[in-house]
């Protein structure tokens, strides 16, 4: 029996989310793909609102890059804040965990907990990220992922009349002394990635939806708006977007791939499992195409 056979796609959540079992990603035959198993895997990510976990992988970071490449070209994050996380052989594999050997951290512990989409600051803003579950514990450490091409088309049509169109500025200062407040951020890292504008309502390249595109940890307002009146309008939006009918959320399993489209979806890593047990995870960001 081939994996065209085994694959199988099981929907989530009304909004968003697919599981996906029968392949082994990790199957040389699989990356020659004469069956076209990525091309089904692929539209399968498309088709599920932008979140999709492939269960049951052992996967060596060489096979997850293998894969990830597959989606585009990776972001090497060299340079970067996170460059202390980043796996010591394989530069393009960002380590997310609370593990600390010989007094070194293994991973960054505290990643992502606020709402976001991955690199929003930066003029080729994430395409897709794939986490690898590596060390899962018992319980905690969920990770809540909003379709933001629902929560658009839930707004009234006046207000999505007001809002397209505008533009918002992200600017990585702003987590400085927020997301990033205890990690080092240096003069460096703010001039190579200054200050972008990206609209406020992105057309996703491929399924041609609109979405909203926020990120709380990096957005400083709206353009030519008033500040108050650009916090009173992010607030809102920030607010609507996480109604619980346009969320998933992820309950981890070891071995678990979970890849989400940032270009409609933003994210929140739950920071609840200190004292339960030790997390260890592999992360590959994809670059996209500057919204538009």
């Amino acid at each position: 029996m081939s994996a065209a056979d085994t694959l199988s796609f099981q929907r989530l959540n009304p909004s968003l989310g697919v599981q996906v079992t029968g392949v082994d990603l990790a199957d040389p035959a699989f990356r020659s793909d004469g069956t076209n198993l990525f091309g089904q895997i692929y539209r399968g990510w498309l088709d599920s609102g932008g979140v999709m976990v492939i269960r049951d992988q052992n996967l060596e970071p060489e096979d997850q890059l293998a894969f990830s490449r597959r989606f585009g070209e990776l972001d090497p994050l060299e340079g970067a804040t996170v460059e202390p996380y980043l796996h010591p052989e394989h530069r393009e594999i960002y380590r997310v965990s609370n593990k600390v050997k010989d007094g070194v951290k293994l991973g960054r512990q505290r990643a992502g907990v606020y709402w976001h989409s991955d690199n929003s600051h930066k003029e080729r803003a994430a395409k897709a990220s794939l986490l690898y579950g590596i060390e899962i514990p018992p319980y905690g450490g969920d990770t809540m992922f909003s379709n933001m091409t629902v929560a658009y088309e839930a707004l009234s049509e006046t207000f999505r009349r007001t809002i397209d169109g505008l533009r918002c500025i992200h600017d990585f200062e702003k987590a400085k002394s927020g997301s990033f407040k205890n990690e080092t951020v240096t003069d460096r890292h703010l001039t190579t990635t200054p200050p972008i504008s990206h609209p406020l309502v992105r057309t996703h390249p491929e399924t041609g939806r609109k979405c909203l595109y926020l990120n709380a940890g990096v957005i400083t307002g709206i353009e030519g708006m008033d500040p108050e009146e650009s916090a009173a309008l992010l607030d809102f939006l920030y607010r609507h977007c996480i109604r619980p009918e346009f969320v998933y959320r992820h309950q981890w399993r070891e071995k678990d791939l979970l890849i989400w489209d940032n270009r409609c979806t933003m994210h929140y890593a739950v920071a609840d499992y200190d004292g339960v047990g030790e997390r260890y995870m592999h992360r590959t960001t994809v670059f996209g195409d500057r919204p538009v």
